[in-house]
This record gives structure tokens, C-alpha cells and sequence, in this order.
């Protein structure tokens, strides 16, 4: 780690908060708005790309997993790579060459995804930041690639016209790598200097991997200031409009310090007259004070504010691995569209290779959504929830982790959305004889007047121009729709003309 100046970056913190707008408590905390460019974009495009890209084995825990002894990624690390004491993760870093990394290529590829922001993971729990650092030697700019990772990518996503974000999942580094400590490891014989990459590597209970925020040993203060100082590296070199923790920063001795983030970002913003926006893991951060993330997972009904969920291409793992096992376009849509019914926004992550490229799996589903998208994001793209967000008879997962089971939707499953002067409903799956039926919308005559979802129709019409309505008819048993069209697996929108 290099030799910084804690001086320096306490009075840096300290001088922020003193401007303002913004204090370091939950009160002051609690008016920030969340961005309207989010409550707009809809889609990002979240990357898992580091170190651990280099094995491309079990997941991106590779380096914790990998000193799990008589795990399935330890003895594949052994018969791979030889014994730990010999060969540690840190010998992966110059492996990591990304000599292929094109970063305007893959903001390319993003736009023709449909993205509008895109979210790298400037550290990872292993602790090998991303980006040229003053506070560590650890990084990519002075390791491996010898390139500003995170600084090129994110000159690029400007310049294609997207919106900026980075993740820190630092705070994890406290632990992650504390199995390390209990055999004949490289681990052992580095982790207790504060230079290394594998400082501190602590041990913590089960309960702490289970999400018990008051388990103790926590952190410590040296360490928590040292990640704050770093988090404040990122929001200054990269000021990202979406800065995304992982979930053990709800540890309840991180707070002051979350606390002062806060205020110390949202200052910031408003000293260069941007909107921007924190990701809220498990309650980390109060309510109303930063924006809620669901990771794998979506909800059951809108909430009143926007909220992200955060998947993966990849059900098993969130970097590349040779075992990738992925969902398939159509699912993710489904799930896009759920989301975005409800008030959310998706956060979709692609694991590149270890040389830059990114696979043939990801490239090809990131195509198929993009080629959704462009017939189908008037729906999407800046529409707003409607009084009723969904309608059939398939009871979508909730919650967290729900995501790694394909949700059985037909295509009497129906998602509504407004913008644009219209109304919007989609199927989340083709009918294959083209009929559509919508419940939700029936004309039950004076009846109706009832109704907080009264509308006279004046057309009805797909967006995809592949679909032709045929014929549409508002009764009392719903919104009837006939179509002339290709058999489809992904959803099916409509756009509601009104009278």
C-alpha cells in the first residue's frame, strides 16, 4: 500500500462536509432525490472483470473459495495451479493481461444493447482495484493490464452517450480472504503487512456471512477509514452518477462512516451540478436516504420510490467462468419488464474475459435484448408505473436470490406501463395463436365508472412492427387483441391510444 497521508484525506472528508448542502446525518441525508435520468433509463449494464477473471473457475469468490480447504475450488486451485504457499491469487495478477480490452468496443456493444448506464466494479472483494490509485499499489495501473481500467472505460461510456456509475465492493476485503490464515498459504505469510494485498484478512462468524450486522469482531476503525478513503478516491476520479456498495456495509460499525459518504457524494454532485445516486443493500443506509437494490431478485408490487434490481447474464456467477450457465434473452426481458412495471430499473452484469473480449454468450444475449429494446423501449424507456402494474395468473418470485428459477409466465401475464401520452401493456410471453385478452381493461359500463382504470381506447397497435393487430375490441370481459405474427418466446407490447 503506498505510504498516503490519512491527514490529508481526514481534512479532505472533514472540508466537504463543512460546504454542504449536505451534513453527515440521516436527517440532512433524507433530502436527496433520487435521479430523474434513472427514473428515465431503465437498463444498465452492470461489469464483474478482475483478477478472478483469470482462473474463470466456480464464481468471482474464487479467491476466497480457492483457500476454503476441501472445497471444490481449492483442490481445482491445487490440481490447476499448484500448491497455495507457491501459488497464491496475487500470482494471478500478472496473468491478468487484458490485452484485448477495447473499451469503445464494448460501450459499443452496450448501446446496441439498449443500455443507458453502465456500472463497473472499480474494486472487488479481493482488493485489486481497478484504477490508478494514490492509496495502493494493488491496482491495474500499476499491475497486470498497467492500464487505468476503470478511468478509460469510464471516458468511453461518456462518450457514448451513457451515464456513468462504479461499484466498491471494498468493504468485503476485511474478510474475504481470511481462510488463507489457517494453513501453509501465502496468505499466512502476507496478510498481517499493511501494504499487501492481503491485509487484513480477518476471520468473522458464520452469522457475519449470513448478514448479521452486529457481529463482532467488525471491522476495524484503520480499516474502515481506509475504505472510506478509497470510496472518496472513486467518487473524485470517476464521479460516477451511480455509486454501488455490496451488502456488508450494513455492518453497524461502518455507519458513521456510510453516513459521512453520503453527505461527502452528495456534496460533491452538487458542486459539479450532477444528479446522482447510492445503491441501499439490506437497509445499510436509512430509508429515503439512498436508492433500494434488490440483488437477483424483484418485488411483489411497486413501492412509491424507484428501486433497482441488480442480475446476472450467468445464473451461477457473476464474472466469467468456463461453466457459465445462462439465462436466455426472453427470461431477462420478462424480468426487465417486471421491473420496470413496478417502479424499477435493471442493473444486467456480463462477465468479461480476462483478455477484454467479451464471450460469444453474453455478446449474443446483450444482441437480442438490444434488438427487444429498439422495436419495444417506448414502453420502457422513460414510462412511469401505471394504477395497476400487473395482471394474470402467474405469481412472479420476490425477493432476493429468487432469480436463479425461471419463472413459468404465459401470455395471459400482462405488465403496464404510461409514457408518452399512452398506455402500455405487455405480455411477458407470445401467444401462439396471436390472441390477447386483458382483463384488467374491460369496458363494464356504467360499472365502469367505478373503476380507478376507466379508459376509452381510441387504437390499439403493437409497437414491434413485425406484429399486426388485426382486430381489437374493448367488452366486459377485457381488452380483446388479435394479432398476425411470428411465434415469439419474448414479450409482447402493445400501445393503448387513449380517447
Amino acid at each position: 500500500m503506498h505510504p498516503y497521508d490519512a491527514e490529508k484525506w481526514r481534512a479532505k472528508m472533514e472540508e466537504v462536509l463543512r460546504q454542504g448542502p449536505y451534513t453527515d446525518s440521516w436527517e440532512s441525508l433524507m433530502k436527496h432525490e433520487t435521479p430523474r435520468w434513472f427514473r428515465d433509463a431503465k437498463f444498465g449494464i452492470f461489469l464483474h472483470w478482475g483478477v478472478y477473471s483469470v482462473p474463470a473457475f466456480d464464481n468471482e469468490w474464487y479467491p476466497r473459495n480457492m483457500y476454503v480447504q476441501g472445497s471444490r475450488a481449492f483442490e481445482h486451485h491445487r490440481t490447476a495451479w499448484g500448491e497455495h504457499r507457491d501459488f497464491g491469487y496475487k500470482d494471478f495478477i500478472p496473468l491478468f493481461r487484458a490485452e484485448k480490452f477495447d473499451p469503445e468496443q464494448w460501450c459499443a456493444l452496450f448501446r446496441k444493447a439498449g443500455a443507458k448506464y453502465v456500472v463497473p466494479v472499480a474494486e472487488h472483494h479481493d482488493g485489486f482495484q481497478m484504477y490508478r490509485s494514490e492509496l495502493s499499489h494493488w491496482n491495474a495501473a500499476e499491475m497486470g493490464p498497467r492500464r487505468d481500467v476503470t478511468g478509460e472505460l469510464t471516458e468511453a461510456i461518456r462518450r457514448a452517450g451513457m451515464v456513468n456509475g462504479a461499484s466498491s465492493h471494498r468493504i468485503e476485503h476485511w474478510f474475504f480472504l481470511s481462510h488463507g490464515r489457517n494453513f501453509d498459504s501465502d496468505v499466512r505469510a502476507h496478510a498481517d503487512e499493511r501494504e499487501h494485498l492481503y491485509w487484513p484478512s480477518q476471520p468473522i462468524p458464520d452469522e457475519g456471512m449470513s448478514g448479521d450486522y452486529r457481529v463482532k469482531p467488525g471491522p476495524s476503525e484503520e480499516f474502515l477509514e481506509d475504505w472510506m478513503f478509497r470510496t472518496m478516491e472513486i467518487i473524485d476520479r470517476f464521479r460516477p452518477k451511480q455509486l454501488y456498495f455490496d451488502w456488508w456495509i450494513m455492518h453497524e460499525k461502518a455507519r458513521p462512516c456510510l453516513r459521512k459518504i453520503a453527505a461527502y457524494y452528495y456534496n460533491r454532485a452538487a458542486q459539479w451540478g450532477e444528479e446522482v445516486m447510492l445503491i441501499n443493500k439490506m437497509g445499510a443506509f436509512a430509508y429515503g436516504t439512498a436508492t433500494r437494490d434488490m440483488e437477483r431478485g424483484g418485488l411483489r408490487t411497486a413501492p412509491p420510490e424507484p428501486w433497482q434490481t441488480d442480475t446476472a447474464a450467468a445464473k451461477n456467477s457473476w464474472c466469467y467462468t468456463v461453466e457459465n450457465d445462462y439465462k436466455s434473452s426472453e427470461v431477462i426481458l420478462r424480468d426487465l419488464v417486471d421491473a420496470v412495471a413496478k417502479n424499477g430499473c435493471m442493473l444486467l452484469n456480463i462477465g468479461p474475459k480476462a483478455d477484454g473480449t467479451i464471450g460469444e454468450e453474453d455478446t449474443r444475449i446483450l444482441e437480442e435484448i438490444g434488438e427487444w429494446l429498439a422495436r419495444n423501449g417506448e414502453a420502457i424507456y422513460g414510462s412511469r408505473t401505471y394504477m395497476i402494474q400487473e395482471e394474470g395468473p402467474t405469481q412472479p418470485a420476490a425477493g432476493a436470490f429468487s432469480d436463479g428459477k425461471e419463472t413459468p409466465y404465459t401470455s395471459r401475464d400482462f405488465r403496464f406501463t404510461v409514457g408518452h401520452g399512452n398506455l402500455y401493456v405487455i405480455a411477458l410471453r407470445g401467444d401462439a395463436e396471436g390472441r390477447y385478452t386483458v382483463e384488467g381493461l374491460a369496458d363494464r359500463g356504467k360499472d365502469n365508472t367505478q373503476s380507478c382504470t376507466n379508459i376509452l381506447p381510441e387504437k390499439v397497435e403493437a409497437l414491434d412492427p413485425a406484429i399486426r393487430v388485426t382486430a381489437w375490441r374493448q367488452g366486459p370481459e377485457g381488452l380483446e387483441i388479435r394479432t398476425e405474427a411470428p411465434a415469439t418466446e419474448k414479450p409482447v407490447a402493445f400501445r393503448i391510444t387513449l380517447g
